[in-house]
């Protein structure tokens, strides 16, 4: 979900060059497997994708390189993909609701909040944040009145998380997101059923998220699905 339509082709390949501008600025050798993935989603989705690919994967080798501290690591990813163009599963997918994976979403262009929120928080966890310090929080935005999902990160467990969103593009405190009220959350080991403002009680194995499943598998075999339209024409 995003309060505005999806962008025109022309707004699109601005945001890709601006995605690119880090790599473009600070280049940095990708490792053979990085190599393979990026030629992998160029011969998918095309020449503009597998550059958005190399881009993702220098902005990650160039953290690990130069050891960002979670904060860092924080507002380099939600800053990368917020670049990317908001659009709805059934325009792109053709399906009520699909979850893309990474490289989907980079190789389309495109995603909704979703695959915003599974991009970063992938992308997180490959930068050395510890699993339990995120979790992608299913969260109602009252400003819209929409469902909405967004990815937390609780530099203790006892803390107040900071939120990573599309909507809005600067990490803030959950307690200065007057406008989202929290649902349910989970990461790669558990389930939690939120209260309030608060950490939440655990509510089982994250394994009971049909998409999440569906979504590692795919992760984890590196398939790709071809998009119903190409925001890159």
């Amino acid at each position: 979900m995003r309060p505005r339509k999806w962008a025109a082709p022309r707004i699109t390949r601005l945001l890709t060059i601006a995605c690119l501008l880090p790599g473009l600025l600070f280049a940095v050798p990708l490792a053979q497997d990085d190599q393979l993935a990026v030629k992998t989603v160029a011969d998918f989705y095309g020449s503009r994708a597998g550059k958005r690919m190399q881009g993702w994967r220098e902005l990650v080798m160039r953290g690990k390189q130069e050891r960002w501290n979670e904060q860092k690591s924080l507002a380099e990813v939600n800053r990368f993909f917020n670049q990317l163009t908001f659009l709805n599963d059934v325009l792109l997918w053709g399906r009520d609701d699909y979850w893309a994976a990474p490289m989907e979403f980079i190789g389309a262009g495109g995603g909704d909040c979703e695959d915003y929120s599974i991009a970063k928080y992938f992308s997180l966890i490959e930068l050395g944040v510890p699993d339990e310090k995120l979790r992608m929080v299913y969260v109602k935005a009252l400003t819209y009145q929409q469902f909405h999902m967004v990815v937390a990160y609780y530099p203790t467990p006892a803390a107040v998380p900071v939120i990573l969103d599309n909507i809005d593009g600067v990490i803030k405190p959950a307690t200065k997101r007057k406008d989202l009220v929290p649902v349910f959350s989970f990461n790669g080991s558990h389930l939690w059923l939120m209260k309030e403002r608060g950490q939440g009680q655990l509510a089982g194995s994250s394994s009971r998220l049909a998409l999440w499943n569906d979504l590692r598998s795919r992760f984890s075999r590196e398939q790709l699905k071809r998009p119903k339209i190409n925001l890159d024409d």
